[in-house]
């Protein structure tokens, strides 16, 4: 039975990743902050196929501690999911609060990159998979969108990078590249507002949580010679803005 670990599985696309992997025969360990969240998964999912890891994943010692504290049968790690990450605000660049671009920063890179760096040997030893929660705000920028998109441009080049880097060890690296999907996260962007959330994904029949958990257990139970680098996907309903034209008079 196979291994992977989940970031950010207390919500959205990493607590349907946990269901998907269990659903098809992994072990699965979840990391979060919510400690009753990721308990329900224990009890929803049953303890020999579901561990819990409480941390937050911008804490390199806690985050160390709980890693090494892992069950034995946990604690070989086949296959990483980068889930975790965060949208703060949606105002321009000029108005931007400059603590919410340095918390997109330490969560969406410095934590995701420090984590994979802490698992890669083992990940090298079992010839695993890394998977990498992108963004089409990687690629299509937007008004407010500026550091993160940044910073899921920087977990795509980094996907790319990784996989040039371990050319030759077996291991496999995607990134998964979504559009509007309908979670948790443009309530958290919007400071909680539900309603301001409930507002954007009106009448769009947007991704879910569950299709993009679909699409990581696909990437990650493709053969061992087969690579998928980049899969962008979005709902039928949204597709590519036009330019901006700011005109003068």
């Amino acid at each position: 039975m196979k291994t992977v670990l989940v970031t950010g599985a207390t919500s959205g696309i990493g607590e349907a990743c946990a269901r998907a992997f269990v659903a098809a025969g992994w072990r699965v360990v979840g990391t979060g902050r919510r400690v009753e969240r990721l308990q329900g998964l224990v009890d929803e999912l049953g303890a020999d196929h579901f561990q819990p890891c409480v941390f937050d994943v911008r804490d390199d010692e806690a985050r160390d501690a709980a890693l090494a504290a892992l069950p034995g049968e946990f604690a070989a790690i086949d296959c990483l999911v980068n889930n975790a990450g965060l949208a703060l605000g949606a105002a321009p660049a000029q108005k931007a609060d400059l603590a919410d671009w340095k918390t997109m920063i330490d969560t969406n890179v410095v934590a995701l990159a420090s984590l994979t760096h802490n698992l890669l040997p083992g990940l090298i030893a079992r010839k695993g998979a890394i998977v990498m929660l992108s963004s089409v705000a990687a690629t299509y920028p937007y008004t407010g969108g500026n550091v993160y998109g940044g910073t899921k441009a920087f977990v795509r080049q980094f996907a790319l990078g990784l996989r040039s880097d371990l050319s030759g060890t077996g291991v496999r690296v995607t990134s998964i590249e979504p559009g509007m999907v309908e979670t948790e996260f443009t309530v958290v962007r919007n400071g909680g507002d539900q309603a301001a959330s409930d507002t954007f994904y009106a009448g769009v029949n947007p991704l879910t949580g569950e299709d993009i958990a679909e699409t990581v257990l696909w990437v990650a139970s493709q053969p061992a010679h087969v690579n998928i680098n980049t899969l962008e996907l979005m709902p039928v309903n949204q597709s590519f803005a036009g330019f901006q034209v700011a005109r003068e008079g």
